[in-house]
């Protein structure tokens, strides 16, 4: 499994950024992640500043939500749907957008269930339990 460095996940963010204005071929990967930048223009003036982005830390002691976690978190679910893993997620998250209106809603309800579920695996140090988040991904429908 691919575990990107936090340096890395950052710079990758900020070149799809500059290619994206730039208006740079993207690849798929790319192409998805922009998506979701442009839907968050609170980023923008940070994608543009991969030196700053790579210097900033965020803390839940200090109340700030990571924009770089909040993004990784939209593409990890994106890939989910489209590949239909766990199977079953397409169909649940179909639903959902349905429900909240926009898949950008959508996503941010799911993201409370792969955080929680994110959390519990690192607790008791084992793998993220795909069923038990399929479940509460269920439970918002």
């Amino acid at each position: 499994m691919f575990n990107p460095t936090r340096e890395e996940v950052r710079r990758f963010f900020c070149d799809t950024w500059k290619k994206k204005t730039d208006g740079h071929i993207l690849d798929s990967m790319e192409t998805l992640a922009s998506d979701w930048m442009v839907d968050h223009p609170e980023y923008h003036t940070l994608l543009a500043d991969p030196e700053g982005a790579l210097a900033q830390d965020y803390t839940p002691e200090r109340g700030e939500t990571n924009p770089f976690l909040h993004l990784s978190m939209h593409l990890s679910i994106s890939e989910q749907i489209l590949i239909n893993q766990p199977p079953g997620i397409k169909e649940v998250a179909e639903k959902l957008i349905k429900k909240a209106g926009s898949e950008h809603e959508a996503q941010h309800l799911m993201m409370e269930c792969l955080g929680q579920v994110m959390w519990e695996a690192q607790r008791e140090g084992g793998q993220l339990n795909p069923d038990q988040y399929l479940e509460a991904l269920k439970k918002l429908v």
